[in-house]
């Protein structure tokens, strides 16, 4: 601070006439830094470790430096009387103290990087692919471990305009497709996947180019995985097979989801499920006033109400945990009079489709009876939107759960011709890591060491992640209006065998030799590949790329739908499971009854007696 004050009455006139007064030079010099002393004591820049120095520390400077010189000017004049000050004496010190002070302090900081780059020439060269806000945050944590001893040489990226710059000094060398021209030319040793989210695509290439080159391939978790948390060395781990399935991040339309969502009531049906909490998790986002949690299961609605209230403590949102199961109209009713929610998101649904072809009764009364009961309070109470989750099984369907939903589309499309509250259904494919899905049953059956059970080597179907499918949802939410069924992109299908063999491979063995594959048939209700549209339906394209419209159906008869599905829930209370059957092909004419079915059940029945 004294050798920039001297330097900026220096360089002011050139001369050292200043010092001709010595005694008021030095009165104002002691001024300046007790002034500026002060300020950087309680602007904390003392307390920064300036080996580790950023450019927050760098704006911390030039604030508290700029703060300081404004203090010691006024100090100054008030000890002059006003006299006359020279004013570029001011700005010349502050200028100086700047330079003097980032040279101070940033030069630790270029120390310790021209030592991490020296020692790391000699390190394990790796290449990091996604050269983003990801990317370069792990850059700085591996050069905050010079133990790893890790060279890092470039990156890829799939942005061909990001080649040829720099992250922090390391070069961004080429696409992910050059990948293996890259990892012989400069003898790399990992490879590190660092982009937020990857296509599954660019993973399964970059995941078989390591294999041929016999090196190690690490994926680095995504932003949402561990929230806002920085990334880290330990968060490293093996792909999985989700990251073979993953696809780009979804674009929103942020601003269209919020003006629904923000400041409202909301309510979300089978709150505890995989769909469910998930939506639950990104309503919380866009902050409502409001939160209604509605599920008939005690243990997982307990376990979403305590993580949202944990993880969204900050954003004032008041959530309510309702157990209430949706067959119970006298039930929901009363909890909607309560609650009084603008946006309902129904989810609650029993999905197994071999449990419910021997539980028909039980799914028409949840997921037809259910969703009629919470639609009709929604309408008669004036509900702004009501959203149905659906699912690919319901086009042409050959099981009772898939039939069960298309029974419920068909009732939402009925009452949405004269209603204020907008219905909107939205129909998808399985989604990855759900509750009884197919990826955590192989991963039980490799864990035991085999066999893995597939139903038939040509199955396929449809996948998505849960955030994904969840985030579409929202956005469909934002465009419906009246009973339309929004169709989501579900890229290309995915051959289950194939998803296995890759499982067992991820896992370390070999598919057919360490694991033995086993195909149990298809189960009664069971198709070899899902549908997501009915040949009738027609199909729009909506302005988002990834969701479609299903053009509505006409010839509309709501009393003659609901004689019918009345006569349905007659049955279904019964209890009486064979005739379920032809009274739901008399509502959906698609609907294929499976002679396989009605053979075993009746053997079941024979068996029983």
């Amino acid at each position: 601070m004294v050798l920039s004050y001297f330097l900026a009455h220096v360089v002011r006139f050139e001369d050292f006439r200043f010092l001709d007064n010595r005694e008021e030079f030095w009165t104002c010099t002691a001024i300046v830094v007790l002034s500026r002393t002060v300020v950087f004591y309680y602007s904390g820049i003392y307390r920064s470790l300036w080996s580790y120095a950023s450019l927050h520390d760098l704006l911390e400077i030039i604030k508290a430096t700029l703060l300081s010189s404004l203090v010691a000017t006024i100090a100054i004049l008030f000890y002059n009387r006003f006299s006359q000050l020279s004013r570029m004496v001011p700005i010349l010190d502050t200028l100086i103290l700047l330079g003097f002070l980032c040279l101070r302090s940033l030069s630790w900081r270029m120390i310790r990087d021209q030592i991490f780059q020296s020692r790391t020439k000699d390190g394990t060269p790796i290449l990091l692919v996604g050269a983003g806000k990801l990317g370069a945050t792990f850059l700085s944590e591996i050069r905050r471990h010079n133990e790893l001893d890790l060279n890092p040489i470039g990156f890829l990226d799939d942005n061909d305009s990001k080649v040829g710059g720099y992250i922090q000094g390391i070069p961004i060398l080429a696409v992910s497709t050059e990948a293996e021209e890259i990892i012989y030319k400069y003898g790399v040793k990992k490879v590190i996947m660092t982009a937020s989210q990857p296509d599954g695509r660019v993973v399964s290439k970059l995941m078989k180019v390591c294999e041929t080159a016999g090196i190690e391939f690490k994926i680095l978790p995504s932003f949402g995985e561990y929230l806002l948390e920085k990334p880290k060395i330990t968060q490293l781990r093996e792909v999985q097979v989700e990251d073979l399935l993953g696809r780009p991040t979804v674009d929103l339309e942020i601003e269209s989801i919020r003006s629904y969502l923000e400041g409202k009531d909301i309510l979300v049906t089978g709150a505890g499920g995989s769909i469910g909490s998930e939506i639950c998790r990104q309503v919380a986002l866009f902050r409502p006033k409001s939160l209604t949690l509605l599920d008939a299961a005690e243990t997982p609605l307990y376990e979403i109400d305590y993580e949202l209230r944990k993880n969204f403590s900050n954003l004032g949102i008041e959530f309510k945990p309702v157990i209430a199961d949706v067959k119970n109209l006298s039930r929901i009713s009363a909890v909607f009079e309560e609650h009084r929610p603008s946006v309902v998101f129904h989810s609650a649904a029993y999905k197994h489709v071999p449990m419910m072809e021997i539980n028909p009764s039980e799914a028409i009364l949840n997921n037809v009876m259910g969703t009629k009961n919470v639609a009709d309070v929604c309408r008669l109470i004036g509900v702004e939107r009501f959203v149905l989750i659906s699912t690919d099984k319901a086009v042409n369907p050959v099981n009772v759960m898939g039939a069960t939903k298309r029974a419920a589309e068909i009732y939402l499309q009925h009452i949405s011709q004269n209603s204020r509250t907008k219905f909107i259904t939205v129909r998808f494919g399985n989604v990855l890591g759900s509750n009884g899905s197919v990826i955590p049953r192989f991963r039980e059956q490799i864990k035991r060491g085999g066999p893995i059970t597939v139903t038939h080597p040509e199955v396929i179907r449809y996948f998505m992640t849960i955030p994904e499918a969840t985030q579409l949802v929202l956005q469909a939410a934002s465009m419906g209006e009246h009973g339309e069924i929004f169709i989501l992109d579900m890229g290309e299908p995915v051959k289950i065998l194939s998803l296995a063999e890759e499982m067992i491979r991820l896992s370390g063995y070999t598919p057919h030799k360490d694991i033995k594959i086993e195909f149990s048939g298809l189960r009664p209700g069971e198709k070899l590949f899902e549908e997501l549209l009915l040949n009738e339906e027609g199909i729009k394209k909506t302005h988002h790329p990834k969701i479609r419209i299903a053009a509505p159906l006409e010839n509309y008869n709501l009393l003659l739908f609901q004689n019918k599905i009345n006569k349905l829930f007659s049955l279904a209370k019964a209890n009486k499971n064979r005739e379920i059957f032809p009274a739901i092909k008399e509502i959906i004419p698609e609907y294929k009854i499976h002679d396989e079915y009605l053979e075993w059940e009746t053997n079941a029945g024979k068996r029983n007696l």
